[in-house]
């Protein structure tokens, strides 16, 4: 989990003062009799500050053990917090309801991203750039063409998104920060169109390119639904409903798709290949594919009603 600094307090009503950085944890070790002062900083203490803690110098000093993350914060977020037990949601600190109400997600894909709302000169040139980028290089096409036409969509998502590395080597310059803002409009942009094309295949149909006249989620059920012999024409209210679908879904604090995708990327990997292993840890009954199975488990009860 990541540790929610004092500026994801909510835009509104009060905040809490964040710990003091002189609070200090006394820690007496009755091996050697040795009293160590350990730094706390926003409820946490460094495990490398355990370190310290030995027997004698040969020791190679105390270690937390934490497998399953039950207790780890592995980083600090400014950008979710999340309380389960008391139903809140904050994206930098604006409480979920707001914004499922009155946003869209690419504008809060936007304040993920970038830690405010986009004023309207902002989304403009945003949402510009991710309709520029909802096209897909016509040889994903022919790579998803070559999965099997029983293929789960996940994994054919999980190995097109992979392949896009090297359709766009440019990505592996990570500390441009032009190129990763680049990346960043083309997985955004292009997601929703490998998913689409993953379940056409599924169902033997032709694939539907991008309509930029579109929006975002309007665009992403035209690429779904849409019949090549007939006009249709996303329903508004749908279209709304999936859109607010995406703004819950859009961050979940460090889960374990976050996990991955972080440590992927901490060894300076393409955005792709670490977009890639996170929707691998997506793929999982336990995340992600929690979510399949209440569908399924959805779709058998109407049938056998």
């Amino acid at each position: 989990m990541p540790i929610a600094e004092a500026t994801d307090t909510p835009k509104t009503g009060d905040t809490k003062a964040a710990p003091k950085s002189s609070d200090l944890l006394t820690v007496t070790d009755n091996r050697t009799g040795r009293v160590y002062e350990l730094p706390i900083s926003l409820g946490t203490i460094r495990a490398m500050d355990l370190r310290q803690i030995k027997t004698d110098a040969e020791d190679f000093g105390l270690m937390a053990y934490d497998p399953a993350f039950l207790n780890t914060a592995s980083c600090k977020s400014r950008v979710t917090f999340i309380d389960g037990e008391k139903g809140i949601l904050r994206y930098r600190g604006y409480p979920i309801e707001q914004l499922a109400e009155n946003c869209t997600y690419l504008e809060v894909a936007y304040l993920l991203l970038y830690g405010e709302l986009p004023d309207r000169k902002q989304f403009e040139e945003w949402e510009h750039h991710i309709t520029f980028h909802t096209m897909i290089h016509e040889s994903l096409k022919k790579f998803m063409d070559g999965f099997n036409y029983d293929a789960h969509p996940m994994g054919m998502l999980i190995a097109t998104v992979g392949a896009m590395s090297t359709l766009y080597p440019d990505a592996h310059n990570i500390h441009d920060a032009a190129s990763r803002t680049k990346q960043t409009y083309r997985l955004i942009a292009k997601m929703p169109t490998l998913a689409a094309f993953a379940y056409r295949h599924s169902l033997g149909m032709p694939y539907v390119y991008p309509d930029n006249s579109l929006s975002y989620s309007e665009n992403f059920l035209n690429m779904l639904f849409k019949m090549p012999s007939e006009t249709y024409k996303p329903n508004a209210a749908i279209a709304k409903a999936l859109d607010i679908l995406f703004i819950l879904h859009a961050d979940h604090e460090q889960n374990c798709g976050t996990h991955i995708m972080r440590g992927i990327g901490s060894s300076h990997a393409d955005p792709y290949s670490a977009v890639a292993g996170a929707a691998a840890a997506l793929y999982g009954p336990l995340h992600g594919g929690a979510n399949e199975e209440v569908l399924r488990s959805r779709k058998g009860r109407e049938r056998s009603g």
